[in-house]
């Protein structure tokens, strides 16, 4: 298996546990796709995507509705993509990916983080090439094979297909996102959620004591209600 596998493998149970940020950080995925493409999901891919996210952490349709009516309104503020990059102590990278719609209290709170942790804010661009972009897809296993389906994908981008308790993951650079999107729904091989991670090139392996360190910032990170994802290099077992 490659590095998409083991990455994947690694942080399954140790992210996204709270399903009320689980809703929080949806419903601001659906604020920005409805502000960049409109409120119809027919029209809209990005809309859809975050959709099919939505069924899959059983976000009720209710909820979903009233996001993207709201969203739909003139006078609701929008949110802001702002990435942040910065050392965990032990010389551990780490990118925070944010949502915001007061860029100076997210930039005052993330420097706090880092400060109070022993680790260091740096500027753009200091550890972003230090992890590949990525998208991927889960879709039901049903009989379909997963070596098939990467042979048949590779022409759409795909890198890396594989199965686990939960059905067929499909992993391919960023920038491929729409063209496996739509090849599935043409397909109509129901998509079950989508999203982007970055997957660290390199992993630093740490002595328990060294990972606490790293931990602590990670969980202050993971905590703030402007964070959407934070990825690092410490190996994690």
């Amino acid at each position: 298996m490659g590095r998409a596998f083991e990455f994947r493998k690694a942080r399954k149970m140790k992210r996204w546990s709270a399903m009320s940020k689980a809703f929080t950080r949806i419903g601001k995925d659906i604020v920005m796709a409805v502000k960049e493409g409109g409120p119809d999901p027919a029209s809209n891919a990005r809309l859809r995507a975050v959709i099919q996210n939505a069924k899959a952490v059983n976000m009720p349709k209710d909820n979903v509705e009233r996001a993207i009516k709201k969203a739909s309104d003139k006078s609701q503020g929008d949110y802001k993509e702002v990435i942040f990059e910065g050392y965990a102590p032990h010389g551990i990278a780490v990118l925070v990916e944010t949502a915001t719609d007061n860029n100076t209290r997210t930039v005052a709170n993330v420097r706090s983080y880092f400060n109070k942790c022993d680790g260091s804010l740096g500027t753009s661009g200091s550890v972003v090439f230090m992890f590949d972009h990525t998208c991927n897809f889960r879709i039901e296993a049903g009989d379909l094979d997963p070596e098939e389906l990467e042979l048949e994908f590779i022409d759409f981008g795909a890198e890396e297909v594989f199965a686990d308790d939960d059905g067929i993951l499909i992993y391919a650079p960023f920038e491929n996102f729409g063209a496996i999107q739509a090849e599935l729904e043409r397909r109509n091989i129901e998509i079950l959620s989508s999203g982007f991670e970055r997957i660290p090139q390199v992993t630093k392996e740490l002595s328990e004591a060294e990972a606490a360190d790293v931990e602590k910032l990670l969980e202050k990170l993971e905590e703030d209600d402007d964070v959407q994802n934070v990825y690092h290099t410490m190996q994690e077992n």
